[in-house]
């Protein structure tokens, strides 16, 4: 089984604060035994949420690591792990597994600009659009489509 969890907030709340409350939804992805990796942006750099990955949700976080002068021991392995080749293989996948569904999102859905103001009506917008397009995918995939531009098609926007 599949699941996935979403969120809005407002700009002035960072993502790595948003992270331990979406992972540990009941209905999160981690109950899937075959994730081993979570893609993340450098705003994630963050030892606890590293922490909370490996014990927690037993998988790693990988996000760009920099090396200091002053780097501990313990951060110089996230270092390493980063810049190996397996780290940056998948480091890579976030550019393809992530960026293009929000691009494709905002498109399918016309939602960039938003066409509403307030966090409410935001808020509803965009995660009824995630919904959707979720349900779209998931429909695709019974009926073996493989081609995400058909979404735009099935919903009458293409």
């Amino acid at each position: 089984m599949y699941y996935i969890t979403a969120d809005v907030t407002t700009a002035n709340v960072p993502d790595n604060r948003m992270y331990i409350p979406l992972t540990s939804s009941p209905f999160s992805v981690f109950s899937l035994p075959s994730v081993l990796y979570m893609i993340a942006d450098p705003g994630y750099d963050d030892k606890n949420l590293y922490k909370y990955s490996k014990k927690v949700l037993g998988i790693d976080l990988v996000y760009p690591v920099k090396r200091y002068k002053s780097t501990s021991k313990e951060k110089l392995e996230l270092v390493c792990f980063y810049q190996s080749t397996l780290g940056q293989a998948i480091y890579s996948q976030r550019r393809i597994s992530i960026e293009p569904p929000i691009e494709h999102i905002k498109s399918i859905f016309r939602i960039d600009p938003l066409p509403a103001r307030g966090f409410n009506k935001v808020s509803a917008i965009v995660l009824l659009s995630v919904l959707l397009y979720q349900i779209m995918v998931y429909y695709n995939c019974k009926v073996g489509n493989s081609n995400p531009k058909s979404i735009k098609y099935m919903l009458g926007t293409g």
